[in-house]
C-alpha cells in the first residue's frame, strides 16, 4: 500500500487548536501560506495554479491521530450535547485524520529555491501537514441547491472589546492594526467549549495567536480582551 507523505506545511496565525476558527472564511483577515516540501517544492508543480481563485487543501489532523475516533461526535453547532455520526460532521477526530478546506489563493512566491503558496484565511493550526492541493472548480464544486443541515447559516458572533491595558500592549507590536483585527475575528466566534455558548462565566481564557498569548473573559454577549503577552 502506498504511504501518504506531506507535500507541504502551512503557516498560519493559529498556534493551537483552541484558536482555530471552525470554518476557513470566518476570519477573513487571517492570511496563511503553504511551504512546499520535498519533490513538490518546484515551480513546475504549481505551474498554472494562479488561474484559479481558490484551492482545495487536503491535510492531516496530525495532533489528533493518537487519540483515535468514535462513530458519533457532538458538533459545537448543536450545543456540544447532541450526538450525530462522524460522517455527518466535520469533526477533527476521524478514521484517517484527513481534513479538507476550500481556501483563497492569493499568489505564488519563490525565494531562494523555496516555493510558497500565499493564501487567504484557513482553518488550520500552524504547522499542519498538507497532503494534496487541488483547484476549486466553481461550476462543479459550488452547488446552488445544496442544503447545509444543522450548519445551514453562519454562526452568531459576539462583540469583542479590548481593555486599555491590552490596547497599550498592542501598540508596539508590528502590524498592530492587522493583528488586532485577526484577534477580533477569532474571538468573535467564541472559542469556548460548545456547552458554554451564550453563557457568561468568570473564567479567564487564553488563545495563542501569532506569537501572542491573548487572554479574555466572556460577559453576557461581549468578549473582553484583558491581557496580551508575547510568548
Amino acid at each position: 500500500m502506498h504511504s501518504i507523505e506531506a507535500i507541504g506545511v502551512i503557516s498560519s496565525p493559529f498556534k493551537e487548536k483552541f484558536a482555530v476558527p471552525r470554518q476557513p472564511r470566518l476570519t477573513p483577515s487571517a492570511t496563511s501560506r503553504i511551504k512546499l516540501i520535498g519533490e513538490a517544492n518546484s515551480p513546475e508543480s504549481v505551474r498554472g495554479i494562479e488561474q484559479f481563485s481558490h484551492l482545495w487543501l487536503l491535510f492531516l489532523f496530525d495532533k489528533n491521530i493518537e487519540a483515535g475516533w468514535k462513530p458519533t461526535v457532538r458538533p459545537p453547532r448543536l450545543g456540544g450535547n447532541e450526538r450525530i455520526g462522524v460522517f455527518a460532521s466535520r469533526a477533527t477526530f476521524r478514521p484517517n485524520a484527513i481534513g479538507m478546506s476550500a481556501i483563497e489563493l492569493k499568489g505564488v512566491t519563490q525565494d531562494k529555491g523555496q516555493t510558497w503558496l500565499e493564501l487567504g484565511s484557513a482553518d488550520l493550526v500552524d504547522g499542519t501537514p498538507i497532503i494534496d492541493i487541488k483547484p476549486y472548480i466553481p461550476y462543479s464544486d459550488s452547488i446552488a441547491t445544496a442544503t447545509g443541515g444543522f450548519a445551514e447559516s453562519e454562526p452568531e458572533t459576539l462583540e469583542v472589546n479590548f481593555s486599555d491595558h491590552a490596547l497599550k500592549q498592542l501598540t508596539s507590536y508590528p502590524n498592530a492594526r492587522h493583528v488586532t483585527q485577526v484577534i477580533k475575528e477569532v474571538l468573535a466566534q467564541d472559542p469556548r467549549p460548545a456547552y458554554k455558548k451564550g453563557k457568561p462565566d468568570s473564567k479567564e481564557y487564553a488563545v495563542n495567536l501569532f506569537d501572542l498569548n491573548v487572554k479574555f473573559v466572556v460577559e453576557a454577549l461581549f468578549i473582553n480582551v484583558t491581557d496580551i503577552e508575547r510568548f
